[in-house]
């Protein structure tokens, strides 16, 4: 598998050994290769807890101080807190700190950092090419993340104890962020169009295809995400796996059944390994209706309060 959320695009050669060869992507692959792709202008706030959550000192309350300078984001970290996917407990709260003490220092960064970006796809201001682009993505992330859910939560079903450290939210949030990449490589095309160069749309998709996988790395290793995040958005093991189905296990299954679905040509040459369990598992949500499974994919992005 080439890619993993961003799109599902048939291969073609010669139009990527074309755009390889471009001005454009030797910027691009020399700013991943130098550490120096532009990151995505993300609130103050986030950049702080990112920061916050890389030293071994910080406690919840710092982390709450902080999120008090940006109101909407406390409002969306309590709301997700009391939401069905986050909340096990099923017990509400009503105030910051204990919402942070809920979800966790390292899952507050995660969410607002995931909301942020959301967020980001949808308001950035560039041309209507890359607007278009990045609210495609947007989508595509988001039912990846659900469908990443589906499939945690039926491996958990088959078999609690076996598979108890696997977390649904987390699942989700690992899916929201997989491609955080393409906001990078979109905003350097709107640059590079805006000094007025041309590059041809199809081919900058062949390049957005081919460099998303480790600019999304980069970011993420940036921020201090853990190797679960890192795994998934480079679609490569990043470390010796101790457990059984990891997330970029659950991440490939998902990515599958998703080109099951859609009849996505592309699914001739997706290769997946599973165990038992997880064929059991893509047996039964590759035999929903369309109905059943939109509906699923559904309840979990209303009910994840992102």
């Amino acid at each position: 598998m080439n890619h993993l959320s961003f799109f599902w695009l048939p291969h073609n050669k010669d139009l990527l050994l074309k755009g390889l060869a471009s001005e454009f992507s030797q910027l691009v692959e020399h700013s991943i290769s130098t550490g120096k792709i532009s990151l995505p202008p993300i609130p103050d706030v986030v950049l702080k807890i990112q920061q916050l959550c890389t030293l071994d000192t910080t406690g919840i309350t710092e982390v709450a101080d902080c999120l008090l300078e940006d109101p909407g984001l406390t409002a969306i970290v309590i709301r997700v807190a009391n939401s069905v996917v986050f909340n096990r407990r099923n017990i509400t709260c009503t105030d910051l700190v204990t919402a942070v003490s809920r979800l966790g220092i390292l899952r507050v960064r995660d969410i607002v950092t995931a909301q942020a970006i959301e967020q980001l796809k949808h308001s950035v201001n560039l041309n209507k090419e890359c607007n278009s682009l990045l609210v495609q993505s947007a989508s595509i992330s988001r039912e990846l993340g659900a469908t990443m859910v589906l499939v945690t939560n039926h491996f958990k079903s088959l078999q609690p104890k076996q598979y108890k450290y696997l977390e649904h939210e987390k699942a989700l949030l690992v899916g929201l962020l997989a491609d955080i990449g393409l906001f990078c490589l979109v905003s350097e095309y709107h640059l590079y169009q805006e000094k007025g160069n041309y590059l041809d749309h199809d081919i900058a998709l062949q390049i957005f295809q081919s460099q998303c996988s480790q600019t999304s790395k980069l970011v993420l290793k940036h921020w201090g995400f853990d190797s679960d995040f890192i795994e998934v958005c480079s679609n490569s093991v990043d470390r010796t796996n101790t457990v059984e189905v990891s997330y970029l296990d659950i991440a490939r299954i998902a990515n599958h059944l998703l080109l099951f679905r859609s009849q996505d040509d592309a699914i001739e040459d997706h290769e997946v390994e599973f165990n038992e369990t997880g064929a059991e598992v893509l047996y039964q949500l590759s035999n929903l209706n369309e109905h059943e499974f939109s509906s699923q994919i559904n309840d979990v992005i209303n009910s994840s309060g992102l």
